[in-house]
Protein backbone atom coordinates (compact mmCIF):
# COMPACT_ATOMS: atom_id res chain seq x y z
CA UNK A 1 0.00 0.00 0.00
CA UNK A 2 1.27 3.51 -1.06
CA UNK A 3 1.09 6.40 1.19
CA UNK A 4 0.50 9.19 -0.13
CA UNK A 5 3.18 12.23 -0.05
CA UNK A 6 2.07 15.82 1.31
CA UNK A 7 3.31 18.71 -0.54
CA UNK A 8 3.96 21.66 0.84
CA UNK A 9 4.29 24.31 -2.34
CA UNK A 10 6.24 27.79 -1.58
CA UNK A 11 5.69 30.15 -4.63
CA UNK A 12 9.21 32.29 -5.11
CA UNK A 13 9.40 35.65 -6.19
CA UNK A 14 12.77 35.71 -7.96
CA UNK A 15 14.03 39.02 -8.94
CA UNK A 16 17.16 39.36 -10.61
CA UNK A 17 17.49 36.18 -12.37
CA UNK A 18 18.50 37.10 -15.68
CA UNK A 19 21.42 38.60 -13.99
CA UNK A 20 24.95 36.15 -13.80
CA UNK A 21 24.80 34.99 -10.59
CA UNK A 22 20.62 34.62 -9.81
CA UNK A 23 20.39 32.51 -13.02
CA UNK A 24 23.61 30.45 -12.67
CA UNK A 25 23.52 29.59 -8.88
CA UNK A 26 19.93 30.36 -7.84
CA UNK A 27 17.87 29.12 -10.84
CA UNK A 28 19.78 26.50 -12.65
CA UNK A 29 21.87 24.98 -9.83
CA UNK A 30 19.62 25.28 -6.98
CA UNK A 31 15.91 25.79 -7.28
CA UNK A 32 15.36 23.67 -11.00
CA UNK A 33 17.54 20.75 -9.43
CA UNK A 34 15.11 20.99 -6.08
CA UNK A 35 12.54 20.71 -8.55
CA UNK A 36 13.63 18.17 -10.70
CA UNK A 37 14.99 16.11 -7.48
CA UNK A 38 10.85 16.09 -6.14
CA UNK A 39 11.30 19.18 -3.66
CA UNK A 40 12.95 19.33 0.01
CA UNK A 41 12.36 16.50 1.77
CA UNK A 42 11.29 17.42 5.35
CA UNK A 43 9.61 13.90 6.48
CA UNK A 44 9.08 10.49 5.19
CA UNK A 45 5.71 11.49 3.58
CA UNK A 46 6.59 15.82 3.30
CA UNK A 47 8.19 17.86 0.42
CA UNK A 48 8.46 21.13 0.32
CA UNK A 49 7.82 22.50 -3.61
CA UNK A 50 9.57 25.22 -5.07
CA UNK A 51 6.96 27.41 -7.47
CA UNK A 52 8.83 30.47 -8.76
CA UNK A 53 7.82 33.49 -10.85
CA UNK A 54 10.50 35.23 -12.47
CA UNK A 55 10.76 39.35 -12.06
CA UNK A 56 12.64 41.79 -14.06
CA UNK A 57 12.73 44.35 -16.32
CA UNK A 58 13.26 42.98 -19.82
CA UNK A 59 10.34 41.05 -21.24
CA UNK A 60 12.46 39.62 -23.73
CA UNK A 61 15.20 38.06 -21.05
CA UNK A 62 12.44 36.93 -18.60
CA UNK A 63 10.69 35.50 -22.23
CA UNK A 64 13.78 33.47 -23.08
CA UNK A 65 14.36 32.38 -19.46
CA UNK A 66 11.22 31.14 -19.18
CA UNK A 67 11.57 28.99 -22.41
CA UNK A 68 15.06 27.68 -21.60
CA UNK A 69 13.99 26.52 -17.93
CA UNK A 70 10.63 25.65 -18.80
CA UNK A 71 9.06 27.43 -16.18
CA UNK A 72 6.33 29.43 -17.50
CA UNK A 73 5.61 32.29 -14.60
CA UNK A 74 7.01 35.66 -15.04
CA UNK A 75 6.35 39.42 -14.82
CA UNK A 76 7.81 42.65 -15.08
CA UNK A 77 5.28 44.29 -12.29
CA UNK A 78 6.92 43.68 -9.06
CA UNK A 79 3.93 45.47 -7.45
CA UNK A 80 1.58 43.08 -8.86
CA UNK A 81 3.38 40.08 -7.53
CA UNK A 82 4.07 41.08 -4.05
CA UNK A 83 0.32 41.52 -3.64
CA UNK A 84 -0.26 37.82 -4.21
CA UNK A 85 -0.32 35.41 -1.10
CA UNK A 86 0.50 32.47 -3.33
CA UNK A 87 3.73 34.17 -3.47
CA UNK A 88 4.83 34.45 0.17
CA UNK A 89 8.60 34.21 -0.39
CA UNK A 90 10.49 36.93 -1.80
CA UNK A 91 14.39 36.28 -3.37
CA UNK A 92 16.42 39.16 -4.48
CA UNK A 93 19.94 38.48 -7.22
CA UNK A 94 19.27 42.52 -7.97
CA UNK A 95 22.14 44.74 -8.71
CA UNK A 96 23.67 46.19 -4.55
CA UNK A 97 22.08 49.94 -4.69
CA UNK A 98 18.52 48.13 -5.85
CA UNK A 99 18.56 45.65 -2.80
CA UNK A 100 17.40 47.88 -0.39
CA UNK A 101 14.33 49.68 -1.63
CA UNK A 102 13.08 46.27 -3.12
CA UNK A 103 13.73 44.14 0.12
CA UNK A 104 12.43 47.04 2.11
CA UNK A 105 8.84 46.89 -0.41
CA UNK A 106 8.66 42.94 0.15
CA UNK A 107 8.87 43.43 3.74
CA UNK A 108 5.83 45.95 3.58
CA UNK A 109 4.50 43.09 1.78
CA UNK A 110 3.92 40.39 4.68
CA UNK A 111 6.80 38.64 2.50
CA UNK A 112 9.50 36.31 3.82
CA UNK A 113 12.91 37.32 2.54
CA UNK A 114 15.79 35.43 1.58
CA UNK A 115 18.84 37.57 -1.15
CA UNK A 116 21.70 38.05 -1.89
CA UNK A 117 24.74 40.11 -0.23
CA UNK A 118 25.70 43.08 0.37
CA UNK A 119 22.23 43.95 1.87
CA UNK A 120 22.80 47.67 1.55
CA UNK A 121 25.27 49.97 0.72
CA UNK A 122 25.69 51.19 4.47
CA UNK A 123 25.35 49.52 7.66
CA UNK A 124 22.15 51.67 8.71
CA UNK A 125 19.78 50.57 5.62
CA UNK A 126 21.05 46.89 6.44
CA UNK A 127 20.65 47.29 10.45
CA UNK A 128 17.06 49.24 8.90
CA UNK A 129 15.83 45.97 7.07
CA UNK A 130 16.96 43.92 9.98
CA UNK A 131 14.65 45.79 12.25
CA UNK A 132 11.58 45.88 9.77
CA UNK A 133 11.86 42.07 9.10
CA UNK A 134 11.93 41.44 12.61
CA UNK A 135 8.47 43.99 13.51
CA UNK A 136 7.11 42.13 10.41
CA UNK A 137 7.44 39.11 11.78
CA UNK A 138 8.82 37.47 8.38
CA UNK A 139 11.24 34.98 8.01
CA UNK A 140 14.63 36.05 6.40
CA UNK A 141 17.78 34.62 5.45
CA UNK A 142 20.46 35.92 3.18
CA UNK A 143 23.36 33.93 1.27
CA UNK A 144 26.06 33.18 2.54
CA UNK A 145 26.88 29.98 -0.05
CA UNK A 146 30.28 29.83 0.90
CA UNK A 147 30.01 28.22 4.34
CA UNK A 148 28.88 24.73 2.02
CA UNK A 149 31.72 25.04 -0.14
CA UNK A 150 33.23 21.20 0.08
CA UNK A 151 37.04 23.06 0.60
CA UNK A 152 35.73 24.94 3.82
CA UNK A 153 33.63 22.22 5.26
CA UNK A 154 36.38 20.48 5.09
CA UNK A 155 38.21 22.52 7.46
CA UNK A 156 35.64 22.62 9.76
CA UNK A 157 36.12 19.29 9.89
CA UNK A 158 40.04 19.35 10.98
CA UNK A 159 38.95 22.11 13.22
CA UNK A 160 36.52 19.69 15.03
CA UNK A 161 39.17 16.86 15.51
CA UNK A 162 41.85 19.48 16.65
CA UNK A 163 44.15 18.56 13.44
CA UNK A 164 45.55 22.30 13.93
CA UNK A 165 45.98 22.38 17.89
CA UNK A 166 45.79 26.36 18.19
CA UNK A 167 45.13 27.74 15.36
CA UNK A 168 46.93 31.83 15.06
CA UNK A 169 46.99 32.76 11.51
CA UNK A 170 44.77 32.23 8.53
CA UNK A 171 45.74 33.70 5.22
CA UNK A 172 43.43 33.74 2.17
CA UNK A 173 44.06 34.48 -1.42
CA UNK A 174 41.50 35.67 -3.55
CA UNK A 175 41.26 36.49 -6.67
CA UNK A 176 41.77 36.60 -11.13
CA UNK A 177 42.08 38.82 -13.65
CA UNK A 178 39.16 40.48 -14.74
CA UNK A 179 39.58 41.23 -18.76
CA UNK A 180 38.94 45.27 -18.83
CA UNK A 181 36.67 44.62 -21.90
CA UNK A 182 38.22 46.03 -24.73
CA UNK A 183 39.93 43.16 -26.74
CA UNK A 184 38.46 40.54 -24.41
CA UNK A 185 35.33 40.64 -23.17
CA UNK A 186 34.54 40.88 -19.60
CA UNK A 187 33.70 38.30 -17.30
CA UNK A 188 32.11 40.33 -14.76
CA UNK A 189 29.40 43.35 -15.37
CA UNK A 190 30.59 47.14 -15.43
CA UNK A 191 28.59 48.32 -12.85
CA UNK A 192 31.12 46.29 -9.91
CA UNK A 193 33.82 49.02 -11.12
CA UNK A 194 32.10 51.99 -10.47
CA UNK A 195 31.02 53.40 -6.63
CA UNK A 196 28.20 55.59 -7.62
CA UNK A 197 26.39 51.87 -8.90
CA UNK A 198 27.20 49.93 -5.64
CA UNK A 199 30.62 48.48 -7.48
CA UNK A 200 34.03 47.59 -5.28
CA UNK A 201 35.50 44.74 -4.01
CA UNK A 202 35.43 45.68 -0.43
CA UNK A 203 31.79 45.64 -0.42
CA UNK A 204 31.63 42.55 -2.26
CA UNK A 205 34.28 40.44 -0.93
CA UNK A 206 34.50 41.96 2.83
CA UNK A 207 30.65 40.70 3.27
CA UNK A 208 31.95 37.35 2.56
CA UNK A 209 35.08 37.51 4.81
CA UNK A 210 32.66 38.23 7.67
CA UNK A 211 30.93 35.17 7.47
CA UNK A 212 34.06 32.87 6.54
CA UNK A 213 35.75 34.52 9.57
CA UNK A 214 33.20 34.55 12.48
CA UNK A 215 31.84 30.96 11.62
CA UNK A 216 35.41 29.50 10.79
CA UNK A 217 37.83 31.12 13.05
CA UNK A 218 36.40 33.51 15.33
CA UNK A 219 34.78 37.07 15.47
CA UNK A 220 36.40 40.01 13.64
CA UNK A 221 37.42 42.59 16.57
CA UNK A 222 39.21 45.17 14.29
CA UNK A 223 40.10 45.70 10.52
CA UNK A 224 43.42 47.49 8.62
CA UNK A 225 42.85 47.66 4.89
CA UNK A 226 44.27 48.96 2.36
CA UNK A 227 42.09 49.39 -1.55
CA UNK A 228 43.37 50.15 -4.69
CA UNK A 229 41.62 50.86 -8.51
CA UNK A 230 44.62 49.33 -10.54
CA UNK A 231 42.96 48.97 -14.03
CA UNK A 232 41.62 52.84 -13.98
CA UNK A 233 39.49 52.34 -17.43
CA UNK A 234 37.36 49.70 -18.50
CA UNK A 235 34.83 48.91 -21.35
CA UNK A 236 30.90 48.83 -21.01
CA UNK A 237 29.19 45.80 -22.48
CA UNK A 238 28.80 47.75 -25.03
CA UNK A 239 32.17 48.44 -25.83
CA UNK A 240 32.01 52.08 -24.49
CA UNK A 241 35.14 52.90 -22.29
CA UNK A 242 34.25 54.27 -18.72
CA UNK A 243 36.13 55.00 -15.61
CA UNK A 244 36.14 52.37 -12.96
CA UNK A 245 35.54 54.41 -9.62
CA UNK A 246 35.77 51.75 -7.53
CA UNK A 247 38.36 49.39 -6.01
CA UNK A 248 39.21 46.70 -7.23
CA UNK A 249 42.00 44.96 -5.26
CA UNK A 250 41.76 45.08 -1.08
CA UNK A 251 44.74 43.96 1.40
CA UNK A 252 43.86 43.58 4.89
CA UNK A 253 44.28 42.34 8.30
CA UNK A 254 41.71 41.07 10.48
CA UNK A 255 42.53 40.42 14.29
CA UNK A 256 40.15 38.07 15.35
CA UNK A 257 39.20 37.05 18.90
CA UNK A 258 41.62 34.68 20.92
CA UNK A 259 44.71 36.35 18.83
CA UNK A 260 44.30 34.78 15.74
CA UNK A 261 45.71 37.12 12.56
CA UNK A 262 43.92 36.75 9.46
CA UNK A 263 45.49 38.35 5.97
CA UNK A 264 42.82 38.34 3.28
CA UNK A 265 44.61 39.59 -0.28
CA UNK A 266 41.10 40.34 -2.85
CA UNK A 267 42.03 41.32 -6.64
CA UNK A 268 40.09 41.38 -9.73
CA UNK A 269 43.52 42.23 -10.95
CA UNK A 270 45.72 39.29 -10.59
CA UNK A 271 46.69 36.43 -12.28
CA UNK A 272 46.11 32.97 -10.99
CA UNK A 273 49.31 30.63 -10.16
CA UNK A 274 48.03 28.98 -7.18
CA UNK A 275 45.55 25.90 -6.62
CA UNK A 276 42.51 27.55 -6.80
CA UNK A 277 40.69 31.43 -7.22
CA UNK A 278 40.92 31.36 -3.60
CA UNK A 279 43.00 29.43 -0.99
CA UNK A 280 42.65 29.76 2.66
CA UNK A 281 45.47 28.73 4.67
CA UNK A 282 45.22 28.12 8.04
CA UNK A 283 47.69 27.64 10.60
CA UNK A 284 48.32 26.07 13.96
CA UNK A 285 50.69 24.73 16.25
CA UNK A 286 50.40 21.13 15.59
CA UNK A 287 49.44 21.63 11.72
CA UNK A 288 48.98 23.85 8.73
CA UNK A 289 45.92 23.12 5.78
CA UNK A 290 45.04 25.09 2.65
CA UNK A 291 42.05 24.75 1.45
CA UNK A 292 40.82 25.72 -2.39
CA UNK A 293 37.07 25.75 -3.42
CA UNK A 294 36.69 21.65 -3.50
CA UNK A 295 39.94 20.46 -1.55
CA UNK A 296 42.41 20.84 1.18
CA UNK A 297 45.70 19.54 1.54
CA UNK A 298 46.78 19.14 5.22
CA UNK A 299 50.85 18.98 6.91
CA UNK A 300 50.61 17.81 10.16
CA UNK A 301 53.80 18.82 12.68
CA UNK A 302 55.19 15.63 12.32
CA UNK A 303 55.57 15.78 8.69
CA UNK A 304 56.97 19.30 8.62
CA UNK A 305 59.99 20.10 6.71
CA UNK A 306 62.88 21.80 8.10
CA UNK A 307 63.93 24.11 5.35
CA UNK A 308 67.12 26.13 4.96
CA UNK A 309 67.71 29.48 3.31
CA UNK A 310 69.99 29.90 0.98
CA UNK A 311 69.41 31.76 -2.05
CA UNK A 312 72.37 31.35 -3.99
CA UNK A 313 71.15 28.06 -5.37
CA UNK A 314 68.16 26.18 -6.91
CA UNK A 315 66.18 24.81 -3.96
CA UNK A 316 66.63 21.20 -3.62
CA UNK A 317 63.30 20.78 -2.31
CA UNK A 318 59.96 20.40 -3.62
CA UNK A 319 57.69 22.00 -0.99
CA UNK A 320 54.30 20.95 -2.77
CA UNK A 321 55.18 17.74 -2.34
CA UNK A 322 54.92 17.77 1.48
CA UNK A 323 51.26 18.12 1.17
CA UNK A 324 48.94 15.86 1.64
CA UNK A 325 45.42 15.63 0.05
CA UNK A 326 42.44 15.22 1.59
CA UNK A 327 40.17 12.94 0.46
CA UNK A 328 36.72 13.96 -0.24
CA UNK A 329 35.14 11.61 2.57
CA UNK A 330 31.46 12.23 0.50
CA UNK A 331 30.21 13.59 -2.03
CA UNK A 332 29.30 17.30 -1.76
CA UNK A 333 25.96 19.11 -3.10
CA UNK A 334 26.21 22.98 -4.81
CA UNK A 335 26.70 25.60 -1.87
CA UNK A 336 24.13 27.76 -2.79
CA UNK A 337 20.74 24.63 -3.28
CA UNK A 338 22.67 23.18 0.23
CA UNK A 339 21.46 27.02 1.73
CA UNK A 340 18.22 27.48 -0.28
CA UNK A 341 17.10 23.99 1.38
CA UNK A 342 17.99 24.94 4.35
CA UNK A 343 15.80 28.25 4.32
CA UNK A 344 13.01 26.29 2.32
CA UNK A 345 12.76 24.00 5.72
CA UNK A 346 12.85 27.51 8.15
CA UNK A 347 9.76 28.76 6.02
CA UNK A 348 7.99 25.66 6.07
CA UNK A 349 9.17 24.08 9.22
CA UNK A 350 10.40 26.45 10.81
CA UNK A 351 13.86 24.67 11.08
CA UNK A 352 16.64 26.77 12.82
CA UNK A 353 18.36 29.46 9.96
CA UNK A 354 21.22 31.40 11.73
CA UNK A 355 22.64 33.38 8.54
CA UNK A 356 19.61 36.27 8.58
CA UNK A 357 19.48 40.14 7.95
CA UNK A 358 21.27 40.60 11.03
CA UNK A 359 24.35 38.54 10.06
CA UNK A 360 24.41 40.25 6.65
CA UNK A 361 24.58 43.42 8.44
CA UNK A 362 27.55 42.44 9.69
CA UNK A 363 28.94 41.85 6.57
CA UNK A 364 28.28 45.38 5.02
CA UNK A 365 29.60 46.54 8.50
CA UNK A 366 33.01 44.79 7.76
CA UNK A 367 32.83 47.15 4.44
CA UNK A 368 32.68 49.99 5.89
CA UNK A 369 35.44 49.78 8.44
CA UNK A 370 37.23 48.19 5.68
CA UNK A 371 36.39 51.38 3.51
CA UNK A 372 37.12 53.86 6.55
CA UNK A 373 40.28 51.69 7.51
CA UNK A 374 41.79 52.56 3.93
CA UNK A 375 40.37 56.13 3.83
CA UNK A 376 41.91 57.16 7.26
CA UNK A 377 44.64 55.08 6.92
CA UNK A 378 43.99 53.21 10.72
CA UNK A 379 42.87 50.20 12.33
CA UNK A 380 39.38 50.35 12.73
CA UNK A 381 37.49 48.52 16.13
CA UNK A 382 34.33 46.51 15.06
CA UNK A 383 31.37 46.98 17.46
CA UNK A 384 28.56 44.57 18.41
CA UNK A 385 25.20 45.45 16.23
CA UNK A 386 22.24 46.02 18.33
Amino acid sequence: MSSTIKTHQVGIIMNGVTGRMGKNQHLLRSIIPIIQQGGVKISPDEVIMPKPVFVGRNPAKLEELAAETGIENWTTDLDKVLADKSYPLYFDALTTEMRYNNVKKAIAAGKHIYCEKPTALNIKDAMELHHLAEKAGVKHGVVQDKLWLPGLVQLRQLMDQEFFGRIFSVKADFGYWVFEGDTVPSQRPSWNYRQEDGGGIILDMFCHWRYVLDNLFGDVKSVACLGATHIPERYEEDGTPYKATADDAAYAIFELEDGVVAQFNSSWATRVRKDDLVTFQVDGTKGSAVAGLRSVWIQPQSATPRPTWNPDIDSPHKFYDDWIKMPPGRDYDNAFKIQWEKFLRHVVNNDPFRWNLHEAAKGVQLAEAGLEAWKERKWVTIKDLM
